[in-house]
């Protein structure tokens, strides 16, 4: 049916279950949802469908036609990733509007009040509506690439990494050690840097997941796969 829409791209994402965050969730019987690798094996019934019919696939869970926007980046080397999900918008800085809504600027996260009710008084007395927010460290950046870049071409490149955040080869090989420990044959690691195989770019998000400094709890999302 989607496919019958012809649209120039596509975000298929799986049903995130998390009824300790969604109350109404509750009421939809566990047992009745599908595990892991029947997940898996309908998002690759899904990515064959969008293939044969001439999209391009776009890090782990975009499809575009080949002269959309994003398919371009991606070529180019230019796709980036953000809250919203892949995208060939290269700003420093996203404004999110709304409640509990998340904003980037080059410094930092700086979130909304979470409440609809908090929100609107923070605006109606002229104040910014922020409710928490988190100041990037150096260490934070190029962790933030290094996740950006395995998420959008499924690799982290070396040079960058040495040019941009001056991360030294012995660096480096720190951040990769536990990534090869963990994924095996997985990944490849060389002078160029670390590329995760065409066999294991299912487990790109949990390759970012082990970059990210402040990894949550198991509780606070769905599952990775």
């Amino acid at each position: 049916k989607l496919l019958a829409l012809s649209p120039d791209r596509v975000a298929l994402y799986g049903y995130a279950h998390v009824p300790w965050m969604s109350k109404r969730q509750v009421m939809i019987p566990e047992d009745a949802l599908p595990g892991n690798e029947d997940r898996l094996t309908l998002f690759n019934t899904a990515r064959d469908l969008f293939v044969a019919d001439g999209y391009a696939e776009i890090g782990i869970d975009h499809f575009a036609r080949p002269g959309d926007g994003l398919a371009v980046a991606q070529k180019a080397g230019r796709l980036r990733r953000n809250f919203q999900g892949y995208t060939d918008d290269g700003a420093q800085v996203l404004l999110g509007l709304g409640a509990s809504s998340i904003s980037r600027f080059p410094q930092g996260y700086a979130q909304n009040a979470p409440a609809t009710g908090a929100y609107t008084a923070h605006i109606r007395e002229g104040r910014l509506p922020h409710a928490r927010g988190h100041a990037f460290t150096p260490e934070d950046l190029w962790r933030g690439r290094m996740i950006e870049q395995v998420m959008c071409d499924f690799r982290v490149d070396a040079a960058e990494m040495a040019r941009d955040y001056g991360l030294t080869p012995a660096q480096l090989q720190q951040a990769f050690d536990p990534l090869v420990a963990q994924f095996g044959n997985m990944v490849q690691l060389g002078p160029w840097g670390l590329r995760i195989t065409p066999e294991g770019r299912p487990l790109a998000r949990m390759v970012a997941n082990m970059l990210d400094a402040y990894t949550a709890a198991p509780t606070s999302h769905s599952s990775a796969v």
